[in-house]
């Protein structure tokens, strides 16, 4: 068990902490949680570079590192719609696709094959984790300023949740192509495996 392999089961760890202060209707708790996903999507930068650094890329982390992202984005975009900040039917699709593809990627490497995420898979990786932590700066922010006073427009209309839908819609396009893309480019792969 390497440093980056425990980076990763660190993340696992860290991702339902998150969701739980998150979801407590806590000012504090809610920066705390913030502080725990920022921390989380950090050991996953840190995690890859080490791995490469050092030349200790192991099946584990190949397997688990995409697994660790996906629990992390999942919990996120779950708060986000228990919170009411994101349309249910888009966070199904991106939940969707995510444990299809770490399934299919599961089958493959009980067969001896460890399928790499791609360089679409990863940009959409590093989408989906800057959509989250806008929406999270958004919640902190109303959390902290609507109490002292500030009723500012963006916290009293729709017009945040607007944006965060495009933002969203956007994130699920690019979650479904690259999901598309890891069929096509593994489709040779995946017969094999399933036969």
């Amino acid at each position: 068990m390497n440093l980056p392999n425990k980076l990763t089961i660190a993340r696992i760890i860290l991702a339902p902490f998150f969701m739980i202060f998150l979801l407590i209707d806590n000012v504090y708790l809610r920066y705390l949680s913030t502080l725990l996903f920022v921390v989380a999507a950090l050991t996953d930068l840190y995690d890859g570079y080490l791995a490469r650094k050092t030349g200790v890329i192991t099946g584990f982390g190949k397997f688990m590192d995409p697994l660790a992202d996906k629990i992390l984005v999942s919990t996120a975009f779950i708060s986000f719609v228990a919170l009411g900040y994101v349309r249910t039917w888009m966070v199904l699709v991106i939940i969707l696709r995510e444990f299809l593809v770490t399934g299919l990627r599961s089958l493959a490497a009980y067969k001896g094959v460890v399928i790499l995420p791609s360089y679409l898979a990863q940009w959409k990786t590093a989408c989906q984790m800057t959509v989250i932590i806008i929406i999270l700066i958004y919640i902190n922010l109303k959390s902290t300023l609507i109490p002292s006073g500030y009723n500012w427009t963006i916290f009293t209309t729709d017009s945040a949740q607007r944006v965060f839908d495009v933002m969203v819609f956007v994130t699920m396009l690019l979650t479904v192509v690259t999901g598309i893309d890891y069929l096509i480019k593994n489709a040779f792969l995946l017969k094999g495996v399933l036969k």
